[in-house]
């Protein structure tokens, strides 16, 4: 069943992607906001019971739903039901909109509009980036927003269906990535800004959670793309990146396709939309930047490795399909 719950909702998604402001997006957002606002109470046990909240309480509602649905409507409906939370958790077109963006304005040599759309996908001065820079910058938020709106998710879910858990893992992971981003950002807020503890335990249980996923993922490119190359990049450059888990992906991208990545961060730029200041991510979480110190080797950034980055996170996803066919083959069979 979790092989077909994902297949439908990757397939919808790629029919009719979910736009940008929607009511499920709002309602999390609201969720999340509601819980820092009646229980961040600046102690250290105040933020756990806050991330709890925020977290646990979606994951529970998905499983109690599921659940109801499978003891009284049957398993058809419980699918029904994941697809549907795939749907809104699960998804290249999330994001890929301005990968496309920019990809194309530099098949045109319009690296002008290149950097404009990227300072306005990750609320970044990218005035100055020479054209190397856009596209290495592209690269790395595009295959961390990768692993976070798909393989992070393909992998938490996959692991809970698995013990009968339903869409618990979706849910689960993406409200823990979307809380850590969200307390991040909010810590600069004029008005009721987050404390360092929900900032920090949020944080904390961000980098526990993702931490197998991030390696699941790394391990994937390597599979599909150069392997030993791969596996070389991560073992000896993963750590030039502060964030430990985007760094073993994005050194393994580099050695699975031969690009430098890391070096220097951009300065982020103010967004009035808390729900876009969130969804640009790590500039406003200074625990979660993706520059470092110095560079992964590999060739100089340019177009043509956005080609292979996209060739690369394709095969990924077929890897994993035919993986959960055959699981779900033998399951059946067995």
């Amino acid at each position: 069943m979790s092989f077909f719950a994902i297949l439908c909702a990757l397939l919808i998604e790629q029919v009719r992607p979910l736009a940008y402001h929607n009511p499920v997006y709002a309602g999390v957002l609201a969720w999340t906001r509601w819980t820092s606002r009646n229980f961040d109470a600046g102690k250290p046990h105040h933020g756990w019971v806050a991330w709890f909240l925020a977290v646990m309480v979606p994951t529970l509602l998905s499983l109690a739903i599921y659940w109801l649905l499978v003891l009284t409507l049957g398993l058809p409906f419980a699918m029904i039901w994941s697809a549907a939370l795939l749907y809104v958790t699960l998804g290249f077109r999330q994001f890929s909109h301005h990968f496309t963006g920019i990809r194309d304005a530099l098949d045109e040599g319009d690296e002008a509009l290149a950097r404009s759309l990227l300072a306005h996908w990750r609320r970044v001065d990218a005035a100055d980036l020479p054209r190397s820079e856009v596209v290495r910058h592209v690269i790395e938020y595009s295959v961390v927003a990768a692993h976070r709106h798909v393989f992070g998710v393909l992998a938490w879910f996959s692991i809970l269906a698995a013990i009968g858990l339903g869409p618990a893992g979706a849910v689960f992971y993406r409200m823990s990535e979307f809380v850590s981003r969200y307390w991040a950002h909010k810590h600069n807020a004029s008005v009721q800004p987050s404390s360092a503890w929900v900032q920090l335990a949020a944080a904390r249980a961000w980098h526990v959670i993702d931490w197998l996923p991030a390696r699941i993922t790394a391990l994937g490119f390597a599979v599909v793309g150069s392997f030993e190359e791969a596996i070389d990049c991560w073992r000896n450059d993963a750590k030039r990146f502060p964030n430990e888990n985007d760094g073993v992906i994005l050194a393994a991208t580099s050695g699975a396709v031969n690009v430098r990545l890391g070096g220097g961060t951009l300065g982020s730029l103010a967004a009035v939309d808390p729900l876009a200041r969130a969804e640009a991510g790590d500039s406003f979480a200074r625990m979660q930047g993706l520059g470092g110190s110095g560079s992964t080797p590999g060739r100089e950034p340019e177009p043509a490795h956005l080609r292979s980055v996209v060739g690369l996170v394709w095969r990924s996803v077929v890897m994993w399909m035919v993986l959960l066919a055959l699981l779900t083959l033998a399951r059946l069979l067995g």
